[in-house]
């Protein structure tokens, strides 16, 4: 077995100092890092937002407008009472209904949170892909 190694060795020996090693050509660092660059300045992406500012302006101004006219215009005298037989109609539909209190804190909490998670997932995605 030690005397297969050697013959081996031998042949890899010879073989080796046969070949030269092989070098790249003197612009080859230049061209791969203009390829590197290239391929960078494509993965840049402007953050653009879904909503831009001026709608959000206007979306603003225009629910101050409509509150504002609500307000100014709105005349007391055409006012809309509901009568009690449509609130004893409406609790007479839901009388049968008996939510447990921990049923009950679940739908006002679970909202809450999914909220205060969208906020944080929001600030994480944020910093993570920031440019």
């Amino acid at each position: 077995m030690k005397e297969s190694d050697k013959n081996i060795e031998n042949l890899i020996d010879k073989m080796m100092a046969d070949n030269s090693l092989e070098s790249p050509s003197i612009d080859f660092t230049s061209k791969i890092m203009s390829q590197v660059l290239t391929v960078q300045e494509n993965k840049i992406k402007a953050y653009k937002p879904l909503i831009s500012k001026q709608i959000w302006i206007l979306i603003i101004g225009a629910l101050i407008a409509l509150i504002s006219c609500a307000f100014l215009f709105g005349n007391t005298a055409y006012d809309i009472k509901i009568d009690e037989s449509y609130t004893a109609k409406f609790s007479d539909l839901f009388s049968g209904i008996h939510i447990s209190k921990s049923i009950l804190y679940a739908f006002l909490v679970v909202p809450f949170m999914i909220l205060i998670q969208i906020g944080v997932l929001k600030n994480y995605f944020n910093k993570k892909y920031q440019l």
